[in-house]
């Protein structure tokens, strides 16, 4: 059902994001290792860059996932409720 107060209301994938991080942070590893081996530094700055990015994302997630049910909310808990009154 929608309500229209799903821009301020929504969840975000936290599980999802975490995994599409990990398999980010893995790319990234595996590009900084590869590119600095065949003696291509600016890629391999590249995607260093990118596993710091990647790194603090994660750090993120892993933050809103511990802080409980508020940012991670599990199958028990009921959506948002929509605002009772509109603003004219």
């Amino acid at each position: 059902m929608r309500t229209g107060s799903e821009p301020t209301t929504a969840r975000s994938a936290l599980r999802m994001r975490f995994w599409l991080s990990v398999w980010g942070l893995v790319w990234a590893t595996f590009g900084t290792a590869a590119f600095a081996l065949v003696g291509r530094p600016g890629w391999a700055a590249a995607c260093g860059v990118l596993w710091l990015i990647v790194t603090v994302d994660m750090t993120m997630i892993l933050r809103h996932i511990h802080q409980g049910p508020h940012y991670q909310p599990g199958r028990d808990i009921p959506p948002y409720r929509p605002p009772e009154h509109r603003h004219p």
